[in-house]
């Protein structure tokens, strides 16, 4: 079964990315190689600041969508708040124990 998450990126330039996908390693290595979404391109390097798990894709467009709808400021009070830390922690974690090994 496949896990939806919502997700924003910070941009070189300091602007925010909100998207949702159901496999993020995947999603976050297609923005960085220039093959994710379109905004994203030519604006690396890009930081995961914001990961939430939703139950569905349905949950997670939802999510996405009112994200989306914030203000900046309030985005970044959504990141402040490090609702979504414990996850992101978990994929930082996992992604430089798979670096080390390769």
């Amino acid at each position: 079964m496949k896990q939806w998450c919502i997700y924003i990126l910070r941009c070189k330039d300091d602007t925010l990315y909100t998207g949702s996908t159901d496999d993020f390693p995947k999603r976050l290595e297609a923005h960085r190689q220039g093959k994710g979404a379109k905004y994203t391109r030519g604006r690396g390097p890009l930081e995961p600041v914001y990961l939430e798990q939703c139950p569905d894709k349905s949950a997670a467009l939802k999510r996405e969508y009112a994200i989306k709808q914030l203000s900046r400021g309030e985005k970044l009070s959504l990141i402040a708040s490090r609702k979504g830390e414990q996850l992101l922690l978990e994929f930082q974690r996992k992604n430089s124990v798979e670096q080390e090994i390769n």
